[in-house]
């Protein structure tokens, strides 16, 4: 399930869960889109895959049978920062930036 991070790992900007800015890795290393499109360009810090859109969890449950929905299943509360500094995030985005995710 996803963690649903609540913040930018690079500007901080805040993310919450119903956010259509936020984007992910498989790792699910988070986000915003601009972030992601201009200064990463589409290339994450941590493993050089690409990014996603963040689904949007709903809020509630629309089965009753389900415990499903944010109510049930909250968002993460603590803010993640990236490990990175800028010239290790230029330096691996140089590299990889021109290569199909599918292909990296």
């Amino acid at each position: 399930m996803l963690e649903i991070r609540p913040n930018c790992e690079w500007c901080n900007r805040d993310l919450p869960p119903d956010s259509d800015n936020a984007r992910i890795c498989s790792y699910e290393c988070t986000y915003c889109a601009g972030c992601a499109d201009d200064v990463l360009h589409n290339v994450c810090p941590t493993c050089g895959g690409g990014f996603a859109p963040r689904p949007i969890r709903p809020q509630h449950a629309h089965r009753d049978t389900l415990a499903l929905g944010l109510a049930n299943h909250p968002a993460r509360l603590d803010r993640v920062h990236s490990q990175w500094s800028r010239a290790e995030v230029d330096c691996l985005t140089d590299k990889l930036r021109n290569i199909d995710p599918a292909r990296r």
